[in-house]
């Protein structure tokens, strides 16, 4: 093995004591042959949208299975709940294809799985999976911020050769939290300053703080790239390379907003230990059984 093909190379250093310069990426944004029209413009703007992924039958019988889940008395209690820090309703639950068999079998079908195989070029398994919820009124934002940065540092995720799957569960409109995204920043690599404390997720999964960019860089990459909006019918869903910069705003409508949210790493690039952080994640944040999805 040669030195630039070791993984444990740090290639895109954070979490550092004073401001670091943001990174040009060399690694892939489309690792495999893309199939699929739908995907065409992935490598370009590192996202593509999906319409009607589900039909409303399937989104009617996942909704009821998540809301069966979060009123669920014995899962409340559980360390995968995580609770909105203002109004104590249920933010996410994670690891949810574990929780719910059907999500689970949902996951391993060739039209979702088979989407970040085409994008990864290998086979595929679960870094992590969740349903993000927003109540009306009471759903707060997630700052803008690169999912890879936190999985580089906190999970040991070599390099970004994952992508996300958030599956609209309601209509994401304009008004109600959806998902804003800058369509090609997943180019650049934003380092983000502040040492990683023990135990930084219990916090960051509520409200996020440290991991974020600087107002300078985020003004910066949408001067260059825009902002756009992930809004559509309950049923769609938004594929997004994992360095992509991406947040939302609170929700103070009475128009609640939930997603389905997978996220697919290569086998080929699974987790070592933590680049700029003192311990590991729990497997339900970041999963290390690698078994590629069948």
């Amino acid at each position: 093995m040669s030195l630039s093909d070791n993984p444990r190379i740090d290639r895109y250093r954070t979490r550092t004591t004073v401001g670091t310069p943001v990174i040009d990426r060399d690694a892939p944004t489309v690792w495999g042959e893309i199939g699929d029209p739908v995907l065409s413009g992935f490598d370009n703007d590192g996202y593509a949208v999906v319409d009607e992924l589900l039909d409303p039958l399937e989104v009617a019988d996942l909704s009821s299975e998540i809301d069966r889940l979060t009123v669920d008395p014995e899962l409340l209690p559980d360390q995968r709940v995580i609770i909105e820090p203002a109004s104590n309703e249920v933010r996410s639950i994670f690891d949810i294809h574990r929780i719910s068999e059907s999500i689970g079998n949902l996951v391993r079908e060739s039209r979702i799985a088979g989407l970040a195989r085409q994008l990864l070029g290998s086979d595929v398994y679960l870094h992590q999976s969740r349903v993000n919820r927003m109540p009306g009124f009471a759903g707060s934002g997630f700052y803008w911020h690169s999912d890879f940065e936190t999985w580089h540092a906190e999970d040991g995720m070599p390099t970004p050769r994952a992508v996300s799957l958030s599956i609209a569960l309601t209509d994401n409109f304009a008004f109600n939290g959806s998902l804003m995204l800058m369509p090609g920043s997943h180019r650049t690599f934003v380092p983000c300053q502040g040492e990683t404390p023990p135990d930084h997720y219990r916090d960051s999964l509520r409200e996020q703080e440290l991991g974020v960019p600087s107002r300078e860089h985020i003004t910066e990459l949408a001067n260059k790239h825009g902002i756009t909006q992930f809004t559509g019918k309950a049923g769609a869903g938004l594929l997004f390379d994992a360095n992509m910069m991406h947040g939302s705003s609170a929700n103070i409508t009475p128009f609640p907003r939930a997603n389905l949210f997978l996220v697919f790493n290569s086998v080929e690039n699974t987790l070592l230990e933590p680049f700029s952080a003192p311990h590991r994640r729990p497997e339900y944040i970041a999963n290390r059984d690698f078994a590629p999805l069948l």
